[in-house]
């Protein structure tokens, strides 16, 4: 049995993960299923392999107040490999929902309902072949407690595992098989918007991005009430951007006296509508009860509408500011599917309080209005829904060769904490987001479609976060066996983030904005400036421009981009930022647009191109320069004996062609100059950025130091691929 109640992690219980971490010298308890047994649900697969999650259930007879805090529930698998390594995954409370298309106000859509009981379930993926042992082991005040063992043969993989920083040269990124990873793609940040979800089409996006080359994705799991959010204040009583829900305190009286707020009607504000977050499904056909305290003053009357319509009874207490019990049974309709808006009003003269609002299947399922509690708090209760949304996402970004990075901790509930190192509500905020960290890490990290945590989005770069980077990340080191790597934004520079030792990729975000002049209009030059600063102060590793875009003044989406059918600008972009110094492409911000534009066609001639640049085998240098007769500009790649690189005209910017309507001229007197080369015949390989194809007969040169020659005619921009002959 699982308690859902969940109130607020203590302060008072931080520390205890040390002590699970290193409980392996404790006694344990012999292993006893009626106490705790462990099932393999992939135990039946015809292989498993390396890298690629394994799903188990755990089973305990022991009831946890809070089945999320790592604090209460300290429930682990532990995986003994065919090496003799040992390793420690932590388990995590799950509520299983079902994802179904079903028709609602003429149009189907997703309809998402808990199914079957809350349960404790572990993930991991091997890291090597052979037979593992795995043992559930739940961490007590008087000693651990094993269940029986499940053993598993593995294979090897055969998919390239995860990603991390390279060994070879920290600037860039590998993957566990050796090979160089160079992220390519935009941002997915609201995968999720209003009160429906749209998965068919947000396969579709994935598959689209993974057709064309692209291989990862950022996306926000931290938009509190407007989109999926594992941890935020989500209420069906109003919304962030207008926050003003009628709740207070009610007045009580003995045993019924509570010290947390309540909904209160009645007075200036006599009526509310009940409207979650997303859309409340229903299962057909079915006997549901809702229910509530209602205290009331003389006169004053609760009624509920759904639809215009009486929902129930009118409620009142007999006595009066007493607490009483109200409920509805209703059964639903055959093909009835979506509960709707509940209107709540007082009537009469006298106020009328509310609380513990319910909605449940007449048998006692889960519970549907999770969001109409006033005391909901917001850190440390973990959405099931979005939660199961997210593993929807991780499944299908690993189908289709995507890598997630995943934003996680929502910066409004935290930032205010983040101001003093030294105080209680500091100590709090790291606590609690360990808490979240290691609920993604046992949910998640076991897939080789997680490419990192990020824990912010754009938090202030001021704010004093050493403390915060460094016992996250000195806790992510310990709980995660993968070691997915770690990072943050800020909503301006922010070189002490970028170069923290805690930390393994250096983020900025930034916009083409008429506020920055030449830069607005020159996207070449405004990803090679950028560049120049996250280098300033990151030489030695991962850089990335993690949100970029056309973009007015006031943030919004430029009215350019419509304009700009061809897409240039992201055209031109991308193909700056992969030879500007990054360790990846600039991760567009407006994917709806782009999907719109059918702009995943410009991944696949970069996908195609840099797939074969060395970045591991050789150390580059980014280079740029200018031709001699029209002073395009070159950006490349270049090692002692080849060179991979990007020629642009300067008519080329976006501005040029979009705004001012002039095409750049064809080019075909001009000839590239590159210095620093081994001796030695080269043959050179031009390549079209726009069809992805290797154009014409290579070109011959002698490099002595100095190496020239003509350039393939082009019109707007050509690739190049240089390599020294044996």
């Amino acid at each position: 049995m699982i308690a859902c109640s969940r109130p607020v992690v203590p302060a008072a219980a931080i520390g205890l993960l040390l002590l699970a971490l290193g409980s392996g010298a404790r006694g344990a308890q012999p292993a006893d299923p009626a106490v705790l047994s462990l099932e393999c649900l992939d135990a039946d697969a015809a292989l498993l392999r390396v890298h690629e999650p394994i799903r188990f259930r755990l089973s305990i007879n022991r009831e946890f107040v809070r089945p999320e805090n790592r604090h209460e529930a300290r429930l682990w698998l532990d995986v003994t490999g065919p090496s003799g390594r040992m390793l420690r995954f932590p388990a995590f409370y799950h509520q299983p929902h079902r994802f179904v298309s079903r028709p609602e106000a003429g149009r189907d859509r997703e309809w998402v309902y808990p199914m079957g009981p809350a349960e404790w379930r572990a993930r991991f993926a091997p890291l090597e072949p052979g037979r593992h042992r795995a043992v559930a082991r739940f961490i007590g005040e008087d000693g651990d407690v094993l269940s029986p063992a499940v053993e598993l043969d593995c294979a090897p993989p055969h998919g390239p595992g995860g990603v991390r920083v390279s060994d070879r040269d920290p600037r860039f990124l590998e993957r566990d098989d050796g090979r160089p990873f160079f992220p390519i793609g935009h941002n997915l940040a609201f995968v999720a918007r209003g009160q429906y979800l749209d998965t068919t089409r947000l396969d579709g996006v994935l598959e689209r991005m993974a057709g064309n080359g692209a291989n990862c994705a950022r996306v926000w799991v931290c938009c509190e009430d407007w989109a999926l959010a594992l941890e935020a204040r989500k209420s069906a009583w109003a919304r962030s951007w207008d926050w003003n829900p009628p709740f207070d305190f009610a007045p009580g009286r003995g045993a019924y006296a509570d010290p947390a707020p309540c909904v209160v009607l009645g007075g200036t504000r006599t009526n509310a509508t009940l409207s979650p977050t997303h859309a409340v499904a229903l299962e057909s056909a079915t006997r549901y009860e809702l229910t509530a305290l209602v205290q009331s003053e003389k006169d004053g009357t609760l009624e509920i509408d759904r639809g215009g319509r009486p929902f129930g009874a009118p409620a009142r207490s007999s006595k009066a500011r007493a607490w009483e019990r109200w409920n509805h049974r209703f059964t639903t309709g055959t093909n009835e599917w979506w509960l709707g808006d509940l209107t709540l009003r007082a009537t009469g003269p006298g106020r009328v309080w509310i609380r513990q609002l319910s909605l449940r299947s007449a048998d006692g399922g889960p519970e549907l209005l999770g969001e109409a509690d006033p005391s909901r708090p917001a850190r440390g209760l973990y959405d099931q829904r979005d939660s199961c949304l997210l593993d929807w996402l991780v499944e299908r970004a690993a189908r289709h060769g995507i890598r997630l990075q995943l934003c996680l901790l929502t910066r409004d509930h935290y930032m205010g904490d983040l101001s003093d190192p030294a105080s209680a509500a500091y100590t709090q905020a790291v606590d609690d987001a360990k808490n979240l960290l290691q609920y993604a890490v046992a949910r998640w990290g076991s897939s080789p479609a997680i490419l990192g945590w990020e824990y912010f989005n754009e938090i202030d770069p001021g704010k004093p976060l050493d403390r915060f980077h460094r016992e996250l990340g000195a806790f992510l080191a310990r709980i995660d066996p993968y070691h997915r790597l770690r990072t943050t934004s800020a909503w301006g520079p922010a070189p002490a983030h970028w170069v923290h030792p805690d930390l393994d990729v250096a983020e900025l975000h930034w916009y083409l904005r008429p506020a920055w002049g030449p830069l607005w209009r020159d996207e070449v030059q405004a990803v090679l400036d950028r560049t120049a600063l996250l280098r300033q102060h990151a030489p030695h590793r991962p850089a990335l421009l993690a949100e970029f875009g056309l973009a007015d003044d006031r943030w919004g989406r430029s009215p350019h981009m419509e304009r700009d059918r061809d897409g240039v600008h992201f055209h031109n972009s991308l193909w700056a930022s992969a030879f500007a110094g990054l360790s990846g492409t600039a991760l567009f911000w407006w994917w709806e647009t782009l999907d719109a534009m059918d702009a995943c066609r410009h991944y696949r001639p970069l996908a195609r191109f840099v797939d074969e640049i060395p970045f591991l085998a050789a150390t580059l240098q980014p280079v740029t320069a200018t031709t001699p007769v029209r002073q395009c500009r070159v950006l490349a790649w270049q090692a002692a004996n080849a060179a991979d690189g990007w020629i642009v005209h300067p008519d080329a910017a976006w501005h040029r062609q979009v705004v001012e309507g002039r095409p750049p001229p064809r080019v075909d007197d001009d000839r590239l100059v590159l210095t620093g080369l081994e001796a030695g015949d080269y043959e050179i390989r031009w390549f079209d950025p726009w069809q992805g194809e290797f154009a014409g007969p290579p070109s011959r040169a002698q490099a002595a130091d100095r190496l020239e020659v003509a350039i393939r005619p082009f019109t707007r921009d050509i690739a190049f691929r240089l390599r020294r002959q044996p």
